[in-house]
């Protein structure tokens, strides 16, 4: 704590002439009496008004010590502080072809995916992350933001069967995909930026290949983690009519691994919500790039305890003066 404006302890000055003043009033003040003998009143008890009658004096000396604090405004001292906080850019590039639906995940691969990955956003609070979606087509549902409540809305508002109701052309753009995320991402001052890409298929679809949109973010220094979702062999996908069939699994891990060694990230394979979750965590352990920044929090008066104390010590003053050691003329 400091105070604002120390200049008014001046006037604790004034102390020093109304101690001087006081002390003389009170001698001048004294009654006196002739007596021939004394003895006799030597070991007469004292009365309570006797200890309490300079009491009144020193209350107001102490009252007028905390008006000049009060007058000095008293504040909290907070300094800048230099702080190391963690933070980079990343682009979620989301699969949402109909063949996410396949319910090897619980309960779907879409879905599953929205929980996990709202976890890995709420652990990095202080990152630029966004969202793109792809099937046929790309777009971004999301361009990065910190505001992860708008961005996790956003996310939930993407239906899993999108590409099966035509809302978006059905396929696995993969290379298409990963350029929007580029897109978002190029331009960023941010010294490290990345991609997760995540997806259960092979490329079938779009107009740019995924070795040529991983060369572009070589370019660019975005690194790529690969996701292949998805168990081995076959996996249950749900019929318009009910029930299910069984469908294989075909992921390019091939192109995956190429993808993510070209531009110094990482493919994972996940095959069930665990393991997705735990992916996850991986990546969220070596994405982890520190800079620092200066925070600061802003000063606030703390005047109030001084004028209760003032108005305590001013309420007692009166009452000692003017009904305990009141005095008949």
């Amino acid at each position: 704590m400091f105070f604002k404006n120390p200049v008014f302890f001046v006037l604790l000055l004034a102390l020093i002439p109304y101690a001087i003043w006081y002390i003389l009033k009170y001698k001048k003040s004294l009654p006196s009496i002739k007596v021939p003998e004394t003895s006799k009143y030597r070991y007469t008890d004292k009365s309570l008004r006797l200890y309490l009658i300079h009491l009144p004096f020193v209350l107001r000396c102490v009252l007028l010590v905390l008006v000049v604090c009060i007058l000095a405004r008293p504040q909290t001292k907070h300094d800048w502080s230099d702080t190391d906080v963690e933070g980079i850019d990343i682009m979620l590039a989301v699969d949402v072809s109909t063949s996410m639906l396949t319910q090897d995940f619980k309960p779907n691969r879409v879905e599953a995916l929205k929980e996990i990955a709202q976890q890995f956003i709420e652990k990095r609070p202080n990152d630029n992350i966004g969202l793109t979606i792809f099937a046929g087509d790309t777009y971004t549902q999301c361009p990065p933001t910190t505001d992860h409540t708008v961005l996790m809305n956003l996310y939930n508002a993407v239906d899993g069967d999108i590409a099966a109701k035509g809302v978006i052309n059905d396929g696995t753009a993969i290379g298409d995909g990963i350029m929007n995320a580029i897109l978002r991402l190029k331009d960023s001052k941010a010294k490290s930026k990345v991609i997760i890409l995540l997806t259960d298929g092979v490329n079938n679809s779009g107009e740019i290949s995924p070795i040529t949109s991983a060369e572009i973010a070589k370019k660019y220094k975005i690194r790529i983690y690969t996701i292949g979702i998805g168990r081995n062999g076959m996996a249950p996908y749900p019929l318009p009519t009910g029930g299910t069939i069984m469908v294989p699994v075909e992921i390019d891990e091939a192109t995956m691994n190429k993808i993510s060694n070209m531009t110094g990230g990482r493919y994972f394979r996940a095959q069930k919500n665990a393991e997705l979750l735990e992916i996850y965590q991986d990546i969220d352990k070596m994405e982890r790039t520190k800079f620092n920044v200066k925070q600061y929090s802003q000063r606030s008066e703390v005047y109030e305890p001084y004028a209760l104390a003032a108005l305590v010590v001013l309420l007692l003053e009166i009452i000692i003066r003017y009904f305990v050691l009141r005095r008949l003329p």
